[in-house]
């Protein structure tokens, strides 16, 4: 079927294809009568405006990218509809791509994203990114950026995020508090930021009560899912450590921990206080329901939408600006998982 055009429009009504596009577009100096008799044949030709033309003369695609590790994750699910209830108000699509915490497909998005010149690319690392060549390439271009939640220290653009290292100094000393002395760890990665951070507010918390930093109670998850958090459980059991307390790095690996724990008849918290992070929304449903560090997705979400427009538009209007850095707020949800 042949494209329906503005000139097409103007013959039918005898009017000028200038007064056709004014119409549409809501101009005030045309009248009502004429806008109805536009958008009444527009409808009637089922006409759809040309989007390159109107990426070519605004010199916007309305289109930005987001870059995630993954979808399913309750904290990313989040933070997508966070971006997508901002972007919607302003007429933006969002283009998601997941990375699968794959480096070598997190450099294929990028290039995808910048081939299709979007207005604005937002991302959070992949945990297996080492070399940030690829994301450099973005501020290179000249396209803006935001990151969020798993950043790099070394790409100089806004990231919105929260304190990790004090979120976790929390958590653990929550569990001090709780009377807990022989406190595990399952962390992340040694490669994300937020990895590092949460592993050194945990140790951090350990030293500044006079509880001595055992290595041997860290135990790594790398994707720090529930199979992960499984895995590390049975290994903690298989090591022989006695321990009061578990700070898992996710809620996910805090509730594969869990099932182990009551595999083996060890009772949480009686035996075992338990403390997530993120405030999953299945953690208040699981017995006994998990105390938890609420990581507000969501918010961080629509933040990061916010900044990235502002520097859309700043860039549009040849505007500077210097990349800000967004630190939002957490906080501990106490629930049954610790004593009361």
């Amino acid at each position: 079927m042949k494209e329906v055009t503005l000139k097409q429009i103007a013959e039918n009504l005898g009017i000028s294809v200038t007064t056709v596009s004014k119409a549409l577009k809501n101009y005030k100096d045309v009248s009502q009568k004429t806008k109805a008799r536009v958008k009444a044949e527009a409808k009637a030709l089922n006409y759809k405006p040309n989007v390159f033309a109107v990426n070519l003369r605004t010199k916007e695609s309305k289109t930005v990218g987001l870059i995630i590790p993954e979808v399913v994750h309750h904290f990313f699910s989040s933070v997508i509809n966070g971006i997508i209830n901002e972007a919607e108000k302003h007429g933006y699509l969002v283009i998601i791509l997941q990375s699968n915490e794959s480096e070598t497909l997190e450099r294929k998005q990028v290039d995808l994203l910048l081939q299709k010149r979007v207005d604005g690319i937002m991302m959070s690392m992949a945990n297996t990114t080492v070399d940030v060549e690829h994301i450099a390439s973005i501020k290179n271009a000249g396209t803006p950026l935001v990151m969020f939640d798993k950043i790099s220290k070394l790409i100089n653009c806004s990231k919105i995020v929260i304190d990790d290292r004090q979120a976790a100094y929390d958590a653990t000393k929550f569990l001090i508090d709780k009377g807990c002395r022989r406190i595990a760890h399952f962390r992340g990665s040694l490669l994300p930021q937020n990895s590092i951070d949460r592993f050194l507010g945990y140790k951090k918390a350990l030293e500044d009560h006079n509880i001595t930093f055992d290595p041997n109670l860290v135990y790594i998850c790398e994707n720090v899912d529930y199979d992960d958090g499984r895995a590390a459980a049975k290994k903690l059991l298989a090591d022989g450590y006695e321990i009061d307390g578990l700070f898992a790095i996710t809620d996910m690996a805090a509730t594969g921990a869990l099932t182990v724990f009551k595999e083996n008849g060890i009772r949480v918290p009686e035996d075992v206080a338990l403390m997530g992070f993120s405030n999953w929304f299945l953690s208040q449903a699981i017995t006994p329901a998990l105390s938890t560090v609420d990581q507000p997705g969501f918010k961080m979400g629509r933040k990061a939408f916010k900044v990235l427009r502002k520097e859309m538009k700043a860039k549009k209007q040849g505007v500077a600006l210097d990349p800000e850095i967004k630190i939002l707020e957490t906080k501990i949800v106490e629930r049954d998982s610790t004593p009361n």
